[in-house]
């Protein structure tokens, strides 16, 4: 019986990297890791540009309420503290 294979090409590309960047990936890259490997692994995390647009309209803006409010509740809280210890002092 014969049995056939799957061929999987995935394509290359050249890169120009600066000496400085190309060191710091090398240092990064595991034993037996290839470049290809290491550079996926180290920006393979989700950025804060692929999750733009992830919430409606009104969940922006209540988020952007809730982190006013939370800056409000903050700088109070620092202000009453600021007072307490002078008081104390004096």
């Amino acid at each position: 019986m014969r049995r056939g294979s799957l061929h999987v090409y995935m394509g290359t590309k050249t890169i120009r990297l600066d000496d400085e960047i190309y060191e710091r990936i090398r240092a990064e890259k595991r034993e037996g890791e290839t470049f290809s490997e290491a550079i996926e692994r180290l920006i393979g995390e989700v950025s804060l540009l692929e999750l733009a647009g992830g919430l409606s309209e009104e969940a922006a803006m209540e988020a952007k309420a809730a982190i006013r409010r939370s800056r409000d509740v903050d700088r109070r809280t620092s202000r009453d503290f600021g007072r307490r210890s002078a008081e104390r002092d004096e």
